[in-house]
């Protein structure tokens, strides 16, 4: 993407708009205070690189001129905490600006920019493995499975976030074990209800077997805290939701003891239990802090 330059252009991301000329703020429409001198200067270079990203260096060189002598470090970082400030972002579960610990930032919402009333959008293309500018850290971006915008989500508190996920995942468990354990039962209720009982059986006890490790996994990792789980859970959830809508039959399984109504309910909470694991995921703070917070 080009340099800018110093033709006005808005910047529209997430609630926020920016004026590149003036510092001018507004989020949700109304004017927040204006951003000015080098927290602008940075927050317009991060916002004309979406996904992209930019190191330290490339910052310095940016702000201050090769000849001169500076102890940027403490001025990058003093600029980046008034810019979280301004967008009520966060350093440890950023919605915008990303540290890459050691390295520099990436600005992870989607950008659009409108100049003399023209509207176009910047956001972060798919990298090639191995390229500096692959995201590492938990995606941010429109999710195509999805439902919001990540950076839309509400912060979460790790230990509620980590109480939550582990519960379902304990819940999972327990379907699996209790129906591989009353299987006697389970194969004369699906004879009464199904055309091919003996199919859906044998899928019932594959996917149990296969849930069960998986969940395990699960629950350790939430458990002790893996940092890397949000990323491996996005990665699984293909995996993860067709297995767990199939489950979310499970309650048929008891409408002799609890009932048509309650199990339909039942199927109805369960359906949308996946995608209550993954905006947990996305909005956690699971990941361990890193070693630089800002």
């Amino acid at each position: 993407m080009q340099e800018p330059t110093n033709q006005k252009s808005i910047f529209c991301f997430g609630l926020y708009e920016l004026d590149s000329v003036t510092g001018d703020l507004r989020k949700d429409g109304k004017l927040s205070p204006p951003i000015q001198g080098q927290p602008l200067e940075i927050l317009l270079y991060l916002l004309t690189r979406p996904g992209d990203m930019v190191t330290r260096e490339q910052l310095r060189l940016h702000l201050w001129p090769v000849d001169k002598f500076v102890e940027y470090e403490d001025s990058l970082n003093a600029a980046v905490n008034v810019l979280r400030d301004a967008l009520n972002d966060s350093a440890d579960n950023p919605r915008f600006i990303q540290t890459i610990p050691r390295r520099g930032y990436r600005f992870i919402a989607s950008v659009e920019i409108v100049t003399n009333h023209v509207s176009k959008t910047a956001q972060s293309e798919p990298k090639p493995k191995g390229s500096t500018n692959t995201p590492d850290d938990l995606p941010n971006r429109k999710n195509t499975i999805g439902l919001n915008d990540p950076h839309e989500l509400p912060d979460a508190p790790r230990g509620v976030v980590q109480i939550l996920f582990s519960f379902m995942q304990i819940m999972y468990l327990s379907f699996y074990f209790i129906s591989l354990a009353r299987l006697r039962w389970v194969e004369p209720i699906l004879s009464q209800s199904l055309q091919h009982p003996k199919w859906i059986f044998a899928l019932l006890i594959l996917t149990a077997l296969v849930g069960i490790p998986l969940r395990l996994y699960l629950l350790s990792a939430a458990i002790f805290g893996y940092r890397r789980l949000p990323v491996k859970f996005l990665r699984l959830f293909p995996i993860v939701i067709p297995l767990d809508e199939l489950w979310a039959l499970a309650p048929f399984l008891l409408v002799n003891q609890i009932g048509m109504g309650l199990a339909l309910a039942a199927m109805a909470a369960l359906l949308y239990l996946p995608f209550l694991q993954r905006s947990l995921m996305l909005m956690g703070d699971l990941p361990r802090k890193r070693a630089e917070t800002i």
